[in-house]
């Protein structure tokens, strides 16, 4: 597995920025960013055929493992030095940044040309790492029917976040994507991801590293794990199902996605809990 070389140059110029960490006692490594500007954005492709090995095994031949580890190893590089990366996730195609720097955080806004208004997600690797950054207010083994997998559960979030993240609400979105590399990846790292769809906003999100290719300029690294899901299916770009569960009780669907059935089920019918039609706060 070799990387190839896009020929347009980056056009995000070297952005310094303050060092807007995670406080002291944090996974995540206290390090300021720059935004890169190398000559080109680096692709590399997973091994094909190991979409689903075990939960926290790598493939299993020694090609395999070597080019999951070298995905892996540059993923990890770029987000530490503050770049954009394009990952699959269980839904569709990301965009991911270093929810800790601050340069990375504002680039993602003007690479979608998305309002400053709306939130991204926190990504993570595991249940047990929702409770640093977030108050939970339902029990654990809930989040555990419905992590990993295609939902963004909507928590009340800790001081422990970046507070460039999302400053207009006290609420955040946390994704546990049911996808072997996502999860490698966040562990590695040893921080919390900024995740959003790789697109424009408001254009379709993207089931294929080629359907976003007009980006690639502007990302440190594109990881291609193949096509998602049936390109010719609707449903397929519909992204995750966004769930509020910051009031203690209640369960609010901001957006349906592709997993509304059975994310409504397990929250009514084994948890009890009540739709509310309230606003977020």
């Amino acid at each position: 597995m070799g990387p190839v070389r896009t020929p347009p140059p980056a056009v995000l110029g070297a952005v310094e920025a303050a060092t807007m960490g995670l406080r002291e006692g944090s996974l995540a490594p206290r390090v300021g960013c720059l935004l890169p500007s190398g000559p080109g954005t680096r692709l590399l492709q997973l091994p094909r055929g190991v979409a689903d090995p075990p939960v926290g095994r790598s493939p299993g031949s020694g090609r395999d493992l070597e080019g999951w580890s070298e995905a892996l190893s540059a993923a990890v590089s770029a987000l530490r030095a503050g770049g954009l990366i394009a990952v699959p996730t269980d839904t569709l195609y990301g965009v991911a940044c270093s929810a800790c720097c601050s340069a990375a955080l504002g680039a993602v806004y003007s690479l979608k040309g998305r309002c400053q208004s709306k939130p991204l997600a926190v990504c993570l690797g595991r249940v047990a790492d929702i409770y640093r950054y977030c108050r939970v207010r339902v029990p654990r083994e809930l989040l555990e029917d419905l992590l990993p997998g295609p939902v963004t559960l909507v928590m009340e979030r800790s001081g422990e976040l970046n507070k460039d993240l999302n400053p207009f609400t006290p609420l955040v979105g946390i994704r546990i994507p049911d996808h072997p590399f996502m999860r490698d990846l966040v562990q590695k790292f040893s921080g919390p991801l900024a995740l959003t769809s790789a697109n424009i906003s408001s254009q379709p999100s993207s089931l294929n590293v080629k359907e976003f290719q007009d980006l690639w300029p502007h990302l440190s690294l594109v990881i291609d794990g193949g096509p998602i899901g049936d390109v010719k299916s609707p449903e397929c770009r519909l992204g995750s199902t966004v769930v509020d569960l910051s009031v203690p009780g209640k369960y609010r669907i901001i957006r349906p996605g592709c997993a509304l059935t059975q994310t409504a089920a397990i929250l009514q019918k084994k948890y009890s809990l009540v739709p509310s039609e309230e606003p977020c706060s």
